[in-house]
This record gives structure tokens, sequence and C-alpha cells, in this order.
């Protein structure tokens, strides 16, 4: 389903990205989670982590991009961008073997050695611990840290909450930092687990929300 554009408010609107801003995107992206506990686990090396990172989110795009309305961003008419989620539908969100097999290369020249077994440690934690129940999923969501406090992240998730209780559909997602959780749960999703990533790696925490933010129910 196309997400519908929402009107401009405050100097800005929700919309779809365009294929020509994936570049744009992913360095944003890669601003937003500069201190992100995980992306530090991932990518250890200080000097190169932006470009590294940067890199590993143009894959992420490149995976969502076949879907209507996967990627997304608030940005002003102008064209600048404030922040940007990536969401995938109910049964979509995990990618087929075959376009994981075809895209282990991309994956491998944008982690090193290294990095390539903790990515797949941190893919194997969340897909092990991926709700069955039919949901909506925001693997990815960031603000530019020159926008934080605008009210651009929660837009974009609101855009799609507000799709959800219409629909009756559930949301989930992981949040890769402690101070992230409120803002999620003033967005009614609430924490259902604590995921710990192997040798020592950090956590994660699993959240979710029921349409309507009705009575809490906890997904299978």
């Amino acid at each position: 389903m196309n997400a519908p554009t929402a009107p401009l408010t405050a100097g800005y609107g929700i919309r779809c990205a365009r294929p020509t801003e994936s570049g744009a995107i992913a360095a944003l992206l890669a601003r937003a989670f500069a201190d992100d506990p995980v992306m530090g686990w991932m990518f250890p090396e200080p000097s190169d982590r932006e470009r590294r990172t940067s890199r590993f989110f143009m894959l992420l795009q490149r995976q969502q991009r076949p879907r209507a309305g996967g990627v997304r961003v608030a940005a002003t008419a102008e064209g600048r961008l404030l922040a940007a989620a990536l969401w995938s539908g109910p049964g979509r969100w995990k990618p087929s073997a075959v376009r994981e097999l075809a895209t282990l290369p991309l994956y491998a020249r944008a982690f090193g050695t290294d990095g390539l077994r903790r990515a797949a440690d941190v893919e194997n934690s969340l897909q092990a611990a991926h709700p069955e129940t039919p949901h909506w999923y925001l693997p990815t969501l960031g603000t530019d840290p020159a926008f934080q406090g605008v009210g651009a992240g929660s837009a974009l998730v609101r855009q799609q909450t507000a799709l959800c209780d219409r629909l009756g559909r559930p949301a989930y997602l992981e949040s890769s930092k402690p101070s992230n959780v409120p803002f999620y749960e003033r967005l009614g999703f609430r924490v259902t687990r604590e995921l710990r990533l192997p040798d020592g790696g950090p956590a994660l925490w699993a959240m979710w929300r029921d349409p309507g933010r009705g009575r809490p129910r906890t997904p299978r």
C-alpha cells in the first residue's frame, strides 16, 4: 500500500522517498546513528564508521525499494531531508533467501570480514525474536541531528500507526538505545523483551504496539 503524503506541518511534510534520494538518506541515517551502540559494535573502527554505516543504509534501502512506501522521509518543500523511516508491511519484513544471497557480496564489502560476522549475529538474533503475528515492522528510523526535536521522527511513526489503527494492524520495532524507549512508548509501543547480542554485544529492546493502543496483547 502506498503511504499517503501528509500535508506540510511546521515546514515539512511526510512522503515516499524518491530513488534519487537514496544517497542523501543513507548519509542522514549514518549521522543519526553515529552514537548508536549496535552500529558501534558492528563497525568498531571510528575512522571509517560513518562511511561504512552509510553504505549499510544504502543496502537496507535497496531491500525496501520493491515495497511500496518502504522508504519514507520527512522533508521540506524545498527538498531538505529531516528524517527517514523504513517500513515493511505484514509478512514482508524478511528478505527472500535469493535476495539475501544476491546481496551477500555487497554486505561483505560494507562490513568487512569481522563486521560481517557481527552483522550476521545481529540479523540472526533479531529474526529469532521476531513475532509471528502479522504486523507492520519499523526496522529503521532516524532524524538528522541538526533537526532533532522538531517532531519529524515522531511524525514518520504516527503516519503509519494511524494507518495501522484504521486497518486493525499492530506494529513492531527494536530500539537499539535505552534512551529511545520512552520516545516509542509515547507513540503507543511497549517493551516486550530485551534482546542481548552474543559475545558481549549490546542490548536491544523489542517493542510492540497494538492497534488503537488498546488493551496490550503479547505477540506470539
